[in-house]
Protein backbone atom coordinates (compact mmCIF):
# COMPACT_ATOMS: atom_id res chain seq x y z
CA UNK A 1 0.00 0.00 0.00
CA UNK A 2 1.38 3.35 -1.01
CA UNK A 3 0.10 6.09 1.23
CA UNK A 4 0.33 9.98 1.09
CA UNK A 5 2.51 12.10 3.05
CA UNK A 6 -0.33 13.98 4.58
CA UNK A 7 1.98 17.26 5.75
CA UNK A 8 3.17 17.59 1.55
CA UNK A 9 -0.17 17.51 0.50
CA UNK A 10 -1.47 19.95 3.60
CA UNK A 11 1.58 22.31 2.39
CA UNK A 12 0.28 21.55 -1.19
CA UNK A 13 -3.13 22.17 -0.47
CA UNK A 14 -2.50 25.62 1.78
CA UNK A 15 -2.48 28.29 -0.62
CA UNK A 16 -4.99 28.64 -3.59
CA UNK A 17 -4.28 26.38 -6.73
CA UNK A 18 -6.06 25.08 -9.84
CA UNK A 19 -7.36 21.91 -9.39
CA UNK A 20 -8.66 19.03 -11.72
CA UNK A 21 -10.72 16.26 -10.65
CA UNK A 22 -10.80 13.89 -13.48
CA UNK A 23 -12.42 10.09 -13.13
CA UNK A 24 -12.51 7.25 -15.47
CA UNK A 25 -14.42 6.53 -19.03
CA UNK A 26 -17.96 4.96 -18.41
CA UNK A 27 -18.08 7.02 -14.72
CA UNK A 28 -20.03 4.95 -12.45
CA UNK A 29 -21.48 5.98 -9.16
CA UNK A 30 -17.71 5.59 -7.29
CA UNK A 31 -16.60 7.59 -9.71
CA UNK A 32 -18.68 10.52 -9.96
CA UNK A 33 -19.11 9.91 -5.74
CA UNK A 34 -15.20 10.35 -5.03
CA UNK A 35 -14.83 13.13 -7.67
CA UNK A 36 -17.70 15.02 -6.44
CA UNK A 37 -17.19 14.86 -2.62
CA UNK A 38 -13.80 16.06 -3.36
CA UNK A 39 -15.22 18.94 -5.63
CA UNK A 40 -17.31 20.22 -2.87
CA UNK A 41 -14.50 19.64 -0.52
CA UNK A 42 -11.46 21.29 -2.16
CA UNK A 43 -13.94 24.53 -2.69
CA UNK A 44 -14.21 25.14 0.75
CA UNK A 45 -10.75 25.46 1.19
CA UNK A 46 -10.65 28.47 -1.60
CA UNK A 47 -9.20 26.86 -4.43
CA UNK A 48 -10.42 26.67 -8.38
CA UNK A 49 -11.57 23.33 -8.89
CA UNK A 50 -13.13 21.70 -12.07
CA UNK A 51 -14.00 17.93 -12.63
CA UNK A 52 -13.99 16.24 -15.90
CA UNK A 53 -14.45 12.63 -17.03
CA UNK A 54 -14.61 11.22 -20.39
CA UNK A 55 -17.79 10.69 -21.59
CA UNK A 56 -21.66 10.57 -20.44
CA UNK A 57 -22.86 8.91 -17.00
CA UNK A 58 -26.15 7.46 -16.35
CA UNK A 59 -28.82 9.51 -15.47
CA UNK A 60 -29.75 7.79 -12.01
CA UNK A 61 -26.75 9.58 -11.20
CA UNK A 62 -27.48 12.79 -12.03
CA UNK A 63 -29.34 13.78 -9.14
CA UNK A 64 -25.82 13.84 -7.07
CA UNK A 65 -24.92 17.51 -5.79
CA UNK A 66 -22.93 19.23 -8.50
CA UNK A 67 -23.31 16.43 -10.97
CA UNK A 68 -24.53 19.68 -13.26
CA UNK A 69 -20.94 20.81 -13.49
CA UNK A 70 -19.05 18.19 -14.54
CA UNK A 71 -16.97 18.10 -17.83
CA UNK A 72 -17.28 15.33 -20.91
CA UNK A 73 -14.63 15.17 -22.40
CA UNK A 74 -16.02 14.31 -25.77
CA UNK A 75 -18.43 16.87 -25.76
CA UNK A 76 -16.22 20.01 -24.05
CA UNK A 77 -12.58 18.67 -25.52
CA UNK A 78 -11.07 22.40 -25.69
CA UNK A 79 -11.75 23.13 -22.67
CA UNK A 80 -10.65 20.09 -20.82
CA UNK A 81 -7.08 19.98 -22.72
CA UNK A 82 -6.96 23.82 -21.56
CA UNK A 83 -7.52 22.99 -17.63
CA UNK A 84 -5.22 19.98 -18.09
CA UNK A 85 -2.61 21.96 -19.26
CA UNK A 86 -3.27 24.72 -17.14
CA UNK A 87 -4.03 22.52 -13.90
CA UNK A 88 -1.87 23.22 -10.33
CA UNK A 89 -2.68 19.66 -9.50
CA UNK A 90 -4.98 16.67 -10.89
CA UNK A 91 -6.20 14.73 -9.12
CA UNK A 92 -6.68 10.93 -10.18
CA UNK A 93 -9.98 9.52 -8.79
CA UNK A 94 -11.25 5.21 -8.98
CA UNK A 95 -8.45 4.70 -11.76
CA UNK A 96 -5.07 4.07 -11.79
CA UNK A 97 -3.66 4.65 -15.46
CA UNK A 98 -3.95 7.59 -17.56
CA UNK A 99 -5.19 4.91 -20.22
CA UNK A 100 -8.50 4.88 -18.20
CA UNK A 101 -9.36 8.08 -19.53
CA UNK A 102 -9.45 7.35 -23.40
CA UNK A 103 -8.93 9.85 -25.22
CA UNK A 104 -7.82 11.93 -22.74
CA UNK A 105 -5.25 9.69 -21.93
CA UNK A 106 -2.19 11.52 -23.49
CA UNK A 107 -3.79 14.99 -22.71
CA UNK A 108 -3.42 13.97 -18.84
CA UNK A 109 0.11 12.27 -19.18
CA UNK A 110 1.20 15.65 -21.04
CA UNK A 111 0.23 17.85 -18.32
CA UNK A 112 3.04 19.38 -16.15
CA UNK A 113 0.72 19.85 -12.82
CA UNK A 114 1.48 17.89 -9.41
CA UNK A 115 -0.88 14.61 -10.26
CA UNK A 116 -1.95 12.77 -6.69
CA UNK A 117 -3.50 9.33 -7.07
CA UNK A 118 -6.26 7.85 -4.73
CA UNK A 119 -7.58 4.39 -6.30
CA UNK A 120 -8.63 0.83 -4.99
CA UNK A 121 -7.92 -0.88 -8.04
CA UNK A 122 -4.62 -3.66 -8.71
CA UNK A 123 -1.67 -2.84 -9.79
CA UNK A 124 -1.22 1.21 -10.33
CA UNK A 125 0.76 2.73 -12.44
CA UNK A 126 2.27 4.90 -9.84
CA UNK A 127 5.48 6.20 -12.11
CA UNK A 128 2.88 8.50 -13.86
CA UNK A 129 2.26 10.09 -10.57
CA UNK A 130 3.66 12.48 -7.94
CA UNK A 131 1.83 10.98 -4.72
CA UNK A 132 -0.15 7.92 -4.57
CA UNK A 133 -2.53 6.25 -2.23
CA UNK A 134 -3.60 2.74 -3.64
CA UNK A 135 -5.03 0.03 -1.76
CA UNK A 136 -7.02 -2.85 -2.33
CA UNK A 137 -7.75 -3.54 0.95
CA UNK A 138 -11.21 -1.36 1.06
CA UNK A 139 -14.73 -0.89 -0.74
CA UNK A 140 -13.88 2.04 -2.75
CA UNK A 141 -12.10 5.10 -3.82
CA UNK A 142 -15.20 7.20 -1.78
CA UNK A 143 -13.82 5.51 1.19
CA UNK A 144 -10.28 6.72 0.67
CA UNK A 145 -11.41 10.05 0.05
CA UNK A 146 -13.30 10.12 3.36
CA UNK A 147 -9.92 9.66 4.62
CA UNK A 148 -8.31 12.40 2.72
CA UNK A 149 -10.72 14.53 3.92
CA UNK A 150 -11.03 13.24 7.50
CA UNK A 151 -6.94 13.62 7.61
CA UNK A 152 -7.21 17.42 6.00
CA UNK A 153 -9.57 18.76 7.48
CA UNK A 154 -12.68 16.88 8.95
CA UNK A 155 -14.53 19.97 9.71
CA UNK A 156 -14.98 20.50 6.19
CA UNK A 157 -17.37 17.30 6.16
CA UNK A 158 -21.13 18.47 5.27
CA UNK A 159 -24.25 16.38 3.84
CA UNK A 160 -23.28 17.27 0.24
CA UNK A 161 -20.03 15.26 0.63
CA UNK A 162 -21.61 12.89 3.01
CA UNK A 163 -24.61 11.87 0.03
CA UNK A 164 -21.65 11.57 -2.89
CA UNK A 165 -19.44 9.58 -0.63
CA UNK A 166 -22.46 7.36 0.77
CA UNK A 167 -23.40 6.96 -3.10
CA UNK A 168 -19.50 5.83 -4.01
CA UNK A 169 -19.69 2.97 -1.58
CA UNK A 170 -23.08 1.38 -1.81
CA UNK A 171 -22.76 1.26 -5.74
CA UNK A 172 -19.30 -0.19 -5.40
CA UNK A 173 -20.41 -2.58 -3.10
CA UNK A 174 -23.85 -3.73 -4.46
CA UNK A 175 -25.95 -2.52 -1.90
CA UNK A 176 -23.34 -3.96 1.02
CA UNK A 177 -23.69 -7.21 -1.07
CA UNK A 178 -19.70 -7.87 -2.17
CA UNK A 179 -16.24 -6.31 -0.91
CA UNK A 180 -17.70 -5.17 1.93
CA UNK A 181 -16.18 -7.33 4.69
CA UNK A 182 -14.52 -4.18 6.67
CA UNK A 183 -15.78 -3.27 10.37
CA UNK A 184 -14.16 0.48 9.19
CA UNK A 185 -16.78 0.84 5.97
CA UNK A 186 -19.78 0.18 8.26
CA UNK A 187 -18.14 3.09 11.16
CA UNK A 188 -17.50 5.10 8.01
CA UNK A 189 -20.98 5.13 6.84
CA UNK A 190 -22.51 5.74 10.44
CA UNK A 191 -20.23 9.39 10.44
CA UNK A 192 -22.02 9.78 6.90
CA UNK A 193 -25.48 9.16 8.59
CA UNK A 194 -24.83 11.72 11.36
CA UNK A 195 -23.68 14.31 8.93
CA UNK A 196 -27.38 14.23 7.76
CA UNK A 197 -27.26 11.30 5.68
CA UNK A 198 -30.77 10.42 3.74
CA UNK A 199 -29.66 6.22 3.09
CA UNK A 200 -33.09 5.53 2.00
CA UNK A 201 -33.89 8.31 -0.28
CA UNK A 202 -30.17 7.95 -2.15
CA UNK A 203 -30.95 3.91 -2.23
CA UNK A 204 -34.14 4.87 -4.33
CA UNK A 205 -32.63 7.78 -6.53
CA UNK A 206 -30.38 4.91 -7.47
CA UNK A 207 -32.12 1.88 -7.79
CA UNK A 208 -36.14 3.03 -8.31
CA UNK A 209 -35.77 5.22 -10.80
CA UNK A 210 -35.69 2.98 -13.97
CA UNK A 211 -36.87 4.25 -17.35
CA UNK A 212 -39.93 2.16 -19.09
CA UNK A 213 -36.94 1.22 -21.82
CA UNK A 214 -34.52 0.08 -19.70
CA UNK A 215 -37.04 -2.50 -17.35
CA UNK A 216 -37.83 -4.04 -20.98
CA UNK A 217 -34.35 -4.62 -22.20
CA UNK A 218 -33.71 -6.33 -18.56
CA UNK A 219 -36.61 -7.84 -19.22
CA UNK A 220 -35.30 -9.06 -23.06
CA UNK A 221 -31.80 -9.88 -22.20
CA UNK A 222 -32.75 -12.13 -18.80
CA UNK A 223 -35.62 -14.46 -21.08
CA UNK A 224 -33.73 -14.32 -24.83
CA UNK A 225 -29.81 -13.31 -24.57
CA UNK A 226 -28.91 -15.18 -21.17
CA UNK A 227 -26.77 -18.44 -21.76
CA UNK A 228 -25.67 -20.69 -19.23
CA UNK A 229 -22.56 -22.56 -19.45
CA UNK A 230 -23.02 -25.84 -16.70
CA UNK A 231 -20.07 -27.36 -17.36
CA UNK A 232 -18.08 -24.46 -16.27
CA UNK A 233 -19.70 -22.80 -13.76
CA UNK A 234 -20.56 -19.85 -16.26
CA UNK A 235 -23.08 -17.62 -17.55
CA UNK A 236 -23.12 -14.97 -19.72
CA UNK A 237 -25.22 -12.27 -21.43
CA UNK A 238 -24.96 -10.70 -24.96
CA UNK A 239 -26.28 -7.54 -26.06
CA UNK A 240 -25.67 -6.39 -29.38
CA UNK A 241 -26.08 -2.09 -30.26
CA UNK A 242 -28.75 -2.95 -32.65
CA UNK A 243 -31.15 -4.38 -29.51
CA UNK A 244 -29.66 -1.37 -27.25
CA UNK A 245 -31.22 0.67 -29.80
CA UNK A 246 -34.13 -1.42 -30.18
CA UNK A 247 -34.99 -0.33 -26.25
CA UNK A 248 -33.48 3.49 -26.73
CA UNK A 249 -30.24 2.62 -24.89
CA UNK A 250 -28.83 5.19 -22.60
CA UNK A 251 -25.90 5.28 -20.36
CA UNK A 252 -26.31 2.83 -17.51
CA UNK A 253 -28.97 1.16 -18.65
CA UNK A 254 -27.14 -2.15 -18.57
CA UNK A 255 -25.53 -0.88 -15.08
CA UNK A 256 -26.19 -4.41 -13.01
CA UNK A 257 -26.71 -7.03 -15.32
CA UNK A 258 -24.41 -9.00 -15.15
CA UNK A 259 -25.00 -9.57 -11.37
CA UNK A 260 -28.07 -11.46 -12.82
CA UNK A 261 -26.20 -13.94 -14.53
CA UNK A 262 -23.82 -14.39 -11.51
CA UNK A 263 -27.12 -15.16 -9.02
CA UNK A 264 -27.58 -18.14 -10.52
CA UNK A 265 -27.04 -21.12 -8.18
CA UNK A 266 -23.60 -22.43 -8.40
CA UNK A 267 -22.27 -19.96 -11.17
CA UNK A 268 -18.88 -19.00 -10.45
CA UNK A 269 -18.09 -16.82 -13.66
CA UNK A 270 -20.49 -14.14 -15.06
CA UNK A 271 -19.94 -11.96 -18.20
CA UNK A 272 -21.78 -8.98 -19.87
CA UNK A 273 -20.77 -8.48 -23.56
CA UNK A 274 -22.13 -4.99 -24.70
CA UNK A 275 -21.93 -4.20 -28.60
CA UNK A 276 -20.81 -0.66 -29.50
CA UNK A 277 -19.54 0.93 -32.74
CA UNK A 278 -16.03 0.11 -32.28
CA UNK A 279 -15.70 -2.79 -30.32
CA UNK A 280 -17.60 -5.06 -27.83
CA UNK A 281 -17.34 -3.93 -23.94
CA UNK A 282 -17.23 -6.89 -22.00
CA UNK A 283 -17.90 -7.17 -18.13
CA UNK A 284 -16.55 -9.81 -15.75
CA UNK A 285 -18.27 -11.01 -12.68
CA UNK A 286 -16.56 -14.20 -10.13
CA UNK A 287 -17.45 -15.50 -6.70
CA UNK A 288 -14.52 -17.26 -4.49
CA UNK A 289 -10.89 -17.18 -5.71
CA UNK A 290 -11.02 -17.16 -9.73
CA UNK A 291 -10.18 -13.81 -10.39
CA UNK A 292 -11.48 -12.04 -13.22
CA UNK A 293 -9.17 -9.41 -12.87
CA UNK A 294 -6.36 -11.79 -14.26
CA UNK A 295 -8.79 -13.17 -17.15
CA UNK A 296 -9.30 -9.41 -18.36
CA UNK A 297 -5.62 -8.30 -18.26
CA UNK A 298 -4.70 -11.51 -20.19
CA UNK A 299 -7.08 -11.94 -22.92
CA UNK A 300 -9.21 -8.46 -23.18
CA UNK A 301 -6.77 -5.82 -22.21
CA UNK A 302 -8.48 -5.08 -19.19
CA UNK A 303 -8.32 -5.15 -15.66
CA UNK A 304 -9.60 -4.00 -12.22
CA UNK A 305 -10.89 -6.16 -9.26
CA UNK A 306 -10.22 -9.91 -8.48
CA UNK A 307 -13.70 -10.69 -8.66
CA UNK A 308 -14.92 -7.60 -10.65
CA UNK A 309 -13.44 -6.63 -14.07
CA UNK A 310 -13.72 -5.64 -17.42
CA UNK A 311 -12.19 -5.29 -20.71
CA UNK A 312 -12.68 -5.03 -24.93
CA UNK A 313 -12.71 -7.35 -27.76
CA UNK A 314 -12.61 -5.99 -31.31
CA UNK A 315 -14.17 -8.66 -33.44
CA UNK A 316 -17.56 -9.47 -34.06
CA UNK A 317 -20.28 -10.54 -31.69
CA UNK A 318 -20.29 -13.77 -32.76
CA UNK A 319 -16.48 -14.08 -33.27
CA UNK A 320 -16.16 -12.84 -29.33
CA UNK A 321 -18.30 -15.04 -27.75
CA UNK A 322 -16.59 -18.11 -29.70
CA UNK A 323 -13.20 -17.12 -28.27
CA UNK A 324 -14.91 -16.85 -24.68
CA UNK A 325 -16.56 -20.10 -24.86
CA UNK A 326 -12.73 -21.33 -25.72
CA UNK A 327 -11.09 -19.88 -23.14
CA UNK A 328 -13.07 -21.57 -20.57
CA UNK A 329 -12.01 -24.75 -21.37
CA UNK A 330 -8.44 -23.14 -20.76
CA UNK A 331 -9.99 -22.43 -16.87
CA UNK A 332 -11.91 -25.24 -16.21
CA UNK A 333 -10.22 -26.54 -13.26
CA UNK A 334 -10.04 -23.40 -11.63
CA UNK A 335 -14.11 -23.26 -11.91
CA UNK A 336 -14.63 -26.42 -11.64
Amino acid sequence: MDTLNISQIKELLSSKKKILITSHSNPDGDALGSGLAMVHFLKQLGHEINFMVPNSFPDFLKWMPGQENILIYEKEKKECQHLMKSADILFSLDYNTPSRLGEAGDDFKNAKGIKILIDHHIDPDVKEYDHVLSTVMTTSTSELVYDFIKQIDPTKLNVDIAECLYTGIMTDTGSFSYACNYEKTFRIVAELYKLGLDGVKINRLVYNTYSENRLRLLGYALSEKLVVLQEFATAYIYLTKEELNQYNYKAGDTEGLVNYALSIKGIKLAALFIGKSEKIRISFRSVGEFSVNKLARNHYEGGGHKNAAGGDSFLSMKETLAVFERLLSKYKEELA
